[in-house]
């Protein structure tokens, strides 16, 4: 290997260099790195001097372009807000169609206040730092809206369960065949020749015409029942019940659950009260006696409802 070698005055001869290349490499690595360092900071000194002004620049750049995202988003939020108010209108009248009451502003905003963005074009940076701290009560707001809309449709679909429940059981059609008789109200009783309210309406059919229950319901009496001879009663819930007398013969046991248009009994000329073949029904609500024939729907046949076997 090649050697090196200096010459010593202190010594007066040549001294031979130890380790040429190590010490060589490092010195070559130690200036390149301080003439490096001397480069790149003599550029950004220049660049400093000539265009002081490029930081700022840039700065101001990312400042214009978070402004535009911060106003596009409040845009997209103000856009989502108003059609969650539309959709707060169209759940009213869904409440409405189920019987249920409306929502008044008022309930709507408990809570909460107005739109918290009023001016979506900001002026100031002062204005865009208010607009992102109101982002957390809007957000705050929003869940609250949405809560409240979410429990208001939740309430509309159990009234829709209840309403198909009660529609199905009302009484609504007339339960035999036959000739309307006597009606509800006040009457001169053909047996007892007294006046005395008539709780029914009376239809004339012939003895074993078919009788069909009206709504659904639970048959909650089934026998004899005094002057009203063969009875049958069903309990439809709601608090509505009705009674069918002077029968010849119930067809149901009681306990049972019937559907409306089921065969439930045949007419007959049962009990002491009866002055010939025919159905006495009677509705009653909470125990009060109403007019059957406001639960009549004329425009219905009964041949359209009866079950078919």
């Amino acid at each position: 290997m090649k050697q090196f070698y200096y010459f010593s005055k202190n010594k007066l001869k040549f001294v031979e260099i130890k380790n040429f290349y190590r010490k060589y490499l490092f010195l070559s690595l130690f200036f390149g790195f301080i003439s490096s360092f001397i480069l790149f900071g003599s550029y950004l000194i220049v660049k400093e001097v000539i265009n002081p002004d490029s930081k700022l620049s840039s700065l101001r750049l990312k400042n214009r372009q978070l402004v535009e995202e911060v106003e596009k988003l409040t845009k997209k939020y103000q856009e989502f807000e108003n059609k969650l108010d539309e959709l707060s209108l169209q759940s009213n009248d869904l409440r409405l169609s189920v019987n249920l009451d409306p929502l008044t502003k008022e309930d709507r905003e408990i809570g909460i206040g107005g739109s918290i963005f009023n001016d979506v074009f900001f002026n100031s940076e002062t204005e865009v730092e208010e607009a992102l701290l109101n982002l957390d009560e809007f957000v705050n707001n929003l869940e609250v809206k949405l809560n409240l809309e979410k429990s208001s449709y939740s309430e509309i679909s159990e009234q829709m369960k209840l309403n198909e429940k009660l529609f199905a059981s009302i009484p609504a059609i007339i339960p035999s065949e036959g000739m309307r008789g006597d009606r509800f109200g006040m009457r001169s009783h053909p047996i007892l020749g007294i006046r005395r309210m008539h709780y029914g309406l009376d239809v004339v059919a012939n003895i074993g015409t078919p009788v069909y229950a009206p709504g659904a319901g639970k048959v909650s009496f089934v026998g004899r029942r005094g002057g009203y001879g063969i009875t049958v009663e069903i309990d439809h819930g709601f608090g509505y019940t009705t009674l069918y007398s002077h029968l010849s013969k119930a067809e149901v046991k009681q306990g049972q659950y019937v559907e409306r248009g089921e065969l439930i009994a045949k007419t007959g000329n049962s009990g002491k009260l009866s002055t010939g073949p025919h159905l006495h029904y009677e509705v009653k609500h909470n125990g009060v006696a109403l007019n059957p024939e406001n639960f009549i729907y004329d425009d219905v046949q009964l041949f359209e409802i009866v079950k078919k076997e």
